[in-house]
């Protein structure tokens, strides 16, 4: 009998830690309260509120903002690395617009590529044996050799 194997399902959904919050989403909110605990004992209360909405608000976006389906994190990470990248891709850079309207003007010489030609081999008697057996027949050596 065949073995059987549990095949995984949903391998794209995360694995839930508390009702329907993720170890990831937990981690960010758990750092989130440790900043803002930090936000409370180095500043005075107007600058604590500032500072803890700034934090809760970045810590929710990040935690719980899906866009697309993905969450923020990926769309994120996929938006700076779009905004640092140029936006052309130029091929050879040091060539200047004279340089290329000149390689445009001008069709680009074809080199002439010379075949070594070998004149043929005479004919031998087993080639010529090899050559009836291939063909079925049909090939007669003695046709081939006529002036």
């Amino acid at each position: 009998m065949p073995e059987k194997f549990v095949v995984p399902q949903f391998i794209d959904n995360e694995d839930k830690i508390l009702g329907p919050i993720t170890v990831r989403q937990f981690l960010i909110c758990l750092a989130a309260t440790l900043a803002i605990f930090i936000l409370y004992r180095i500043f005075p209360l107007a600058q604590f509120i500032f500072g803890a909405i700034i934090v809760a608000v970045l810590a929710g976006t990040f935690a719980f903002l899906k866009i697309n389906g993905q969450p923020f994190h990926l769309f994120f990470v996929n938006f700076v690395q779009t905004r640092t990248r140029p936006k052309k891709r130029i091929w050879n850079k040091e060539k200047d617009t004279a340089e290329l309207k000149a390689l445009i003007v001008k069709p680009p010489e074809v080199a002439k590529i010379v075949m070594a030609t070998k004149s043929r081999p005479e004919s031998s008697r087993l080639r010529d044996l090899a050559l009836t057996v291939n063909t079925g027949g049909v090939y007669n050596p003695e046709e081939d050799n006529a002036p």
